[in-house]
């Protein structure tokens, strides 16, 4: 049996008297395209900011690769191989599409004088260099948008953003990405296409990819291997889109009577 890429036991974050999330428990394994989905406020964002290391847990664990990452900050698990975006994009705007993915992987040499010492000696930097050129480059092809290279991203639309966004993401060669309504205010064609190239990505590497998603009906017609739906802090089920769309409890918690208009329409 192969051991799961992520292990979540048991995770519960309290906010003074609130709890966010409570007692949530999943696994993803390699090679996995799984959707997490659940009305605003359930506990999604929440769950990935715990699991991220940007919030401290109240209780539980989580288990990355093997890894205990429980208290684990943020740039100790992207070494590990996990990488996250955020539902609002982040790119530096007065840099071009190839600079903003050139800037996030691993392992480059930084200012300290100790790396600036270690970069003397160092003969293979330019070939360090044209390897992460060419590494952006076949990004950008995976998601097919190579001619927007030498754009400012100041220049791009919402969408476009996005797609630069997990292409940068991508640039830090994870094992496991974890995205954060990575299609929220995108156009629907669009957001097609940067589905179809997520489960492109996934079937090519063998990357592991979580996704937050609000909208179930969009989410249920993406081509995702299993959904996790989340209610007031609580994984409600996990199943594939099929066992997801059948099961009225869902349905009536995540949309309750437009849900139910939206079934009967289908």
């Amino acid at each position: 049996m192969i051991d799961p890429f992520l292990k979540v036991k048991h995770l519960r974050k309290e906010f003074g008297g609130l709890i966010a999330v409570n007692g949530v428990s999943f696994e993803i394994g390699p090679g996995e395209f799984v959707g997490l989905i659940g009305p605003n406020g359930c506990g999604k964002s929440t769950t990935f900011n715990c699991i991220s290391g940007l919030l401290d847990k109240t209780a539980g664990s989580v288990e990355l690769f093997g890894t205990d990452i429980t208290t684990m900050r943020p740039e100790q698990i992207q070494k590990i191989g996990m990488t996250r975006t955020f539902q609002h994009t982040r790119l530096w705007r007065q840099m071009t599409v190839i600079e903003n993915l050139l800037v996030p992987p691993r392992n480059q040499l930084g200012s300290s004088i100790k790396e600036k010492i270690r970069g003397i000696f160092q003969y293979d930097s330019t070939r360090d260099e044209e390897t992460r050129l060419d590494r952006a480059y076949s990004v950008l092809d995976q998601l097919e948008v190579p001619h927007m290279a030498h754009n400012l991203t100041s220049e791009l639309s919402g969408g476009q953003s996005k797609l630069v966004d997990i292409g940068r993401s991508m640039m830090g060669e994870p094992r496991l990405l974890l995205l954060d309504e990575p299609v929220a205010g995108v156009a629907g064609p669009l957001a097609m296409k940067i589905f179809n190239s997520l489960r492109k990505m996934v079937d090519d590497t063998g990357i592991s990819i979580l996704i937050i998603e609000h909208n179930m009906d969009f989410i249920l017609r993406q081509g995702v291997d299993r959904i996790i739906v989340m209610n007031e802090g609580r994984i409600m089920m996990q199943g594939t889109p099929d066992e997801v769309k059948g099961n009225r409890a869902v349905i009536e918690a995540y949309l309750g009577s437009s849900g139910e208009k939206g079934a009967e329409e289908e």
